[in-house]
């Protein structure tokens, strides 16, 4: 297989990481006008060569778009995004053949079981970007022709605050790291659906990896279990039999 011609949609934390370590083309609202909710922008991401027919140029289109202000509880603003845009997305994938690369969330494993697998069933978040994350994804694995959905979480790195949650676990880790594997699993074409991140740690014990911090306890509002089974990222990163 040739070196594969991936886009990034989004420049937010993550998505400027990965174009940080690929070097990858991007689209994003602020630089280009791409909207995901708005079907007149998706002509940014196709092109008319020498006269030819129209065509998407990019073998994958990786999504870093979403609405991730967790615990706002205006339904629209989620919906748009997280799941109406996605649907477009989907679309626009499979009529120009293109993978599709979404990012999901850890978010959805929310109380459930210790590390939980792939087929453990997600736990309702009690609100809407839960909600529609989790509605996106069985869109993704209903309806995309070829797709990659990654579940987790990403923090910027250094910890950004002075105190840090004791009582919260996952499989959480900073961004450059959780960009790296993301990258990985691209380039080895991995399809379907995987767990990533790293060991599971507390918050607390994240943010000491990067600088000193307090610790403190999570409101209770805040899901303290996020802990997945991430063995099979880990096998299906590690196995070099198609190398």
């Amino acid at each position: 297989m040739g070196k594969l011609k991936v886009l990034v949609l989004g420049n937010g934390l993550l998505g400027s990481e990965i174009v940080k370590q690929t070097k990858w083309d991007y689209i994003s609202r602020k630089r280009d006008g791409f909207d995901i909710t708005n079907l007149e922008t998706y002509s940014l991401l196709t092109s008319i060569e020498f006269g030819a027919i129209q065509h998407c140029k990019y073998d994958v289109i990786l999504n870093c778009i979403a609405n991730t202000d967790t615990y706002n509880k205006n339904r629209d603003v989620h919906w748009d995004v997280n799941y109406k845009g996605v649907s477009h997305l989907i679309n626009f994938c499979n009529k120009w053949d293109v993978k599709l690369v979404h990012i999901s969330t850890d978010y959805l494993y929310s109380n459930s079981d210790y590390k939980a697998t792939e087929n453990t069933v997600p736990v309702h978040c009690n609100n809407w970007y839960g909600y529609t994350k989790l509605l996106s994804d069985g869109l993704v694995q209903l309806m995309a022709n070829n797709y990659l959905l990654c579940r987790c979480t990403h923090k910027e790195y250094p910890f950004l605050y002075d105190n840090a949650w004791v009582d919260q676990i996952g499989n959480f880790d900073y961004v450059d790291k959780i960009a790296e594997l993301i990258i990985k699993m691209i380039n080895k074409d991995l399809c379907g659906l995987y767990n990533v991140g790293t060991d599971v740690k507390t918050m607390y014990e994240l943010s000491l990896r990067s600088k000193s911090v307090g610790k403190s306890f999570a409101p209770i509002h805040v899901p303290k279990n996020q802990s997945m089974d991430i063995t099979k990222m880990t096998k299906s990163i590690n196995d070099d039999k198609d190398e």
